[in-house]
């Protein structure tokens, strides 16, 4: 029998990740606010998810917070309530440790299975079944969950026996990441200024010390003025913001966080919320008067 996989969330990530268990072979059914989301997935070969749908082996919840990810699983209209006994809910979007281990409790209760597993990779890498899942979590879940895992992604970092672990790896993660993003909007913004080609920068940071992954992959977004939201400015004084308070509670200081915190809640200000995050090339260089590609 074919088993089943239901997903809540079909954004950039959510609608690749479902299309990916569909092409291993599993029942999908995908549900999101936005019926063209859905009739995407539908069109793919899945079906809508509604409240008289089979329950599902694994719920698979792709939102953007822990505020939505509390609604989609166990608030009134939750689908959690449709996953059968014994199954396993993935909680993928990116929290505090904290509310992946309320999340763990509150399926224990009702007796289902949950794994703490953020995800990385990009909308790209969903689509190709690739990303990388920073999992954490009971054995029995890892077990009940280890196909559909393994149709997601291309490698699942087994992180701990509890939720939480996950999460933190997660906001490593996403430290590193917000930080290095807002570094090529400075580095791109000094080339401008500088005169540069931007497409030649990008082709000689490419083979030099100073490369990173996220400038290879948004400076491109930059020389041909594409902000097309792939992942938002607005997701990053969420995630950033994360990673401060779990910072606070340590006494840790972070000032490059704090930094790029500030620009990103700026730039979302400044009315480039919903844009790529790569926009934030464009908030920087604006302060000079600098012209990027694109530019009227």
């Amino acid at each position: 029998m074919t088993e089943i996989v239901h997903f809540v969330g079909l954004g950039s990530m959510g609608l690749g990740m479902a299309q990916s268990a569909l092409r291993a072979g599993f029942e999908v059914y995908g549900h999101d606010p936005d019926a063209g989301r859905r009739d995407l997935l539908v069109a793919a070969g899945a079906r809508a998810l509604n409240r008289g749908a089979p329950k599902a082996a694994v719920l698979v919840c792709v939102v953007l917070n822990a505020a939505q990810t509390r609604d989609a699983l166990f608030g009134a209209q939750g689908w959690a309530g449709g996953v059968q006994a014994g199954g396993v809910i993935l909680g993928c979007a990116t929290v505090a440790p904290e509310f992946a281990r309320e999340m763990e409790e509150e399926a224990s209760r009702r007796g289902l299975l949950y794994l703490d597993a953020p995800i990385s990779g990009g909308a790209v890498k969903a689509a190709e079944g690739r990303l990388s899942i920073m999992a954490s979590g009971r054995a029995e879940a890892f077990d009940r969950a280890d196909a559909v895992l393994a149709a997601l992604a291309e490698t699942v970092h087994r992180l701990g026996d509890c939720a939480g672990p996950g999460s933190a790896m997660k906001a490593v993660n996403q430290l590193l990441a917000g930080v290095h993003i807002a570094a090529m909007g400075e580095a791109l913004s000094l080339a401008t200024s500088q005169g540069l080609d931007l497409a030649r920068v990008l082709e000689v940071i490419k083979v030099s010390a100073g490369n990173s992954w996220m400038f290879e992959n948004r400076a491109p977004h930059v020389i041909e003025a594409d902000y097309a939201p792939r992942s938002a400015i607005d997701i990053w004084p969420k995630d950033l913001g994360i990673v401060a308070e779990m910072a606070a509670r340590v006494a840790l200081p972070l000032p490059l966080v704090a930094a790029a915190l500030a620009e990103y809640r700026a730039a979302s200000g400044a009315g480039l919320g919903r844009e790529d995050d790569a926009a934030i090339t464009k908030h920087i260089a604006a302060r000079a008067g600098l012209r990027l590609p694109g530019d009227a």
